[in-house]
């Protein structure tokens, strides 16, 4: 169904009086389904339900989310583009934030909603959230809002295959199957069902209408269009933007956007909406490959008032250069890496050792070899110059922060002789921030973001199977401030005691460079392109 939220009250709304706890029980459990038409499949839902409802909020609220493990695993929940500042053991991320929540456990989470704009809600271990454990999280501004419109539409897209993401992963790890690996494409699911089978979207005449459009995908890429309309984006990310008219948006996995549609003056005429699910690397197979929806628009009009940001160009403290590649390691599998590192997760929650290693959690050494651990210092500016000389493209979702894009060029020298290199485009005076960037193949991109949010915080590609081969890193965001600033809920830590976790120590739970217990480190066999 679409989902359409009306906000003349919420304009009206005072600070003062409506400031609320909402509470939310999500008892996670697995559900077998047909989603889109294709067969069952066993996927993971909350209450017995797929797909899980959205959660609509207003800036001062405060979420608290009580999570039951109904599953076989351990799992946790992620407040995607929730910067979380001051209570990063709130961030949901396994290993990293928190352990898992334990199989017949519970946990609540607590998100004072501090940012307006359009996020989502996801399983942010084994990466249960391509197995359905998502849903949209809204946060409308309070009082007077900055975009204005009559009402808004929620569109959230997904990809679904005929098999759960641990089969999909399997083929994918072993180096003598083809990547793409063959369980294909998969389905294009809008607002969690068939997208052949979505309800009309009802516009009236004269009315503004904000369309937030979330991609929870775990690999495919989502291109929406209204033929006959042109869009205004306003949100990026939760980042309110200057309104650049256009006639679609691609959306990556892990992005989103809020638009707004001039509409026409009558209603003459009905419109149709389209929805393109593509990925670059899979190649175009008629009737499969990229998949079309259509959808009917049934009729409006009106003129945005935006205030947007006006951040310009942070000056740099430091640069740090991340090389994407892939080889086939000594595990015997394919995996992912940043600068020859590939990600694999400690025994110790990485803030955990953070708070609990007192000076020595200034050396990068003490979270593992594989966590590839970046210290930063507070308050400095940080560029990441991120190459890709890879035919596959990235998004890269950082934790904590939305980031400034600054530049887009060739990843010199690695672009192949048979490729042609694009040009360098700069950004001049105010630059667009977001959370999640696209690294196109055979390209560099710049982006800038201020340390300010002490915390543990990861940078990883959101197409799941990439970051279960281990594209991913882990910044450590002012360790001293962090000590001082936050303490570890209890209940937080009895999670970690139920699975004989280690709560303090390096990676391994140990003091100093000990590392006993943790598992070797894995070395290149072969590169590949």
């Amino acid at each position: 169904m679409w989902i359409s939220v009306p906000v003349l009250l919420l304009l009206l709304q005072t600070p003062a009086v409506l400031s609320k706890r909402v509470i939310v029980s999500w008892d996670v459990g697995y559900v077998d389904i047909d989603r889109a038409g294709y067969g069952i499949v066993r996927g993971i839902g909350a209450n017995g339900v797929l797909p899980i409802p959205p959660v609509i909020l207003t800036v001062g609220d405060t979420l608290a989310l009580t999570v039951h493990n109904s599953l076989n695993l351990t799992t946790s929940i992620h407040a995607h583009g929730l910067f979380q500042r001051g209570t990063s053991y709130m961030d949901g991320a396994t290993m990293i934030t928190q352990c898992g929540i334990p199989p017949g456990s519970q946990f609540t989470y607590e998100y004072e909603l501090k940012q307006a704009g359009t996020f989502w809600l996801h399983g942010h271990d084994h990466h249960q959230n391509s197995d359905g454990l998502c849903t949209p999280l809204v946060v409308h501004d309070r009082g007077q809002s900055p975009v204005a419109y009559d009402e808004e539409v929620l569109l959230s897209f997904e990809d679904w295959y005929s098999e759960t993401f641990a089969e999909r992963a399997r083929l994918t790890l072993d180096p003598t199957k083809p990547f793409p690996p063959p369980h294909g494409i998969g389905f294009g699911l809008i607002n969690g069902v068939n997208g052949n089978l979505t309800k009309p979207i009802n516009f009236q005449p004269g009315r503004m209408y904000r369309l937030r459009l979330v991609n929870m995908s775990a690999t495919m890429w989502f291109q929406f269009s209204l033929p006959g309309h042109t869009m205004r984006v306003v949100e990026i990310d939760g980042e309110y933007t200057e309104p650049p008219e256009v006639y679609g948006v691609d959306i990556a996995p892990a992005q989103r956007y809020s638009v707004l549609v001039t509409a026409h003056s009558t209603n003459s005429f009905n419109y149709r909406y389209n929805v393109t699910m593509y990925a670059s690397f899979i190649p175009a197979e008629p009737g499969l490959s990229p998949r079309i929806f259509i959808g009917d628009i049934i009729y409006q009009q009106g003129a945005p008032f935006i205030q947007a940001n006006q951040e310009p160009a942070l000056p740099v403290d430091r640069s740090l250069e991340l090389t994407i590649g892939r080889s086939v390691y000594s595990t015997g599998q394919n995996l992912d890496h940043f600068n020859n590192t590939t990600y694999a997760f400690p025994l110790t929650p990485t803030l955990y050792t953070t708070l609990s290693m007192g000076d020595m959690a200034m050396d990068e050494r003490v979270y593992g070899p594989q966590a590839h651990a970046i210290v930063l210092k507070h308050n400095e500016v940080i560029e990441l110059v991120i190459h890709n000389p890879e035919s596959l493209l990235h998004p890269l979702h950082l934790h904590g922060h939305a980031f400034q894009i600054t530049e887009y060029g060739p990843t010199k020298p690695f672009v192949p002789n048979n490729v042609t290199a694009v040009p360098v485009v700069k950004n001049s005076g105010v630059p667009a921030k977001r959370d999640t960037v696209v690294v196109p193949s055979y390209q560099c991109v710049k982006v800038r973001f201020r340390a300010d949010n002490p915390g543990v915080w990861m940078l990883h590609c959101h197409m799941d199977i990439h970051f279960v081969m281990g594209l991913a890193l882990t910044f450590i965001e002012a360790p001293g401030v962090l000590q001082k600033t936050q303490k570890v809920p209890p209940e937080m830590l009895e999670l970690c005691a139920k699975q004989g976790i280690k709560t303090t120590g390096n990676a391994a739970g140990n003091q100093g460079l000990n590392f006993t217990g943790l598992p070797p480190m894995p070395t290149i066999v072969l590169r590949k392109a």
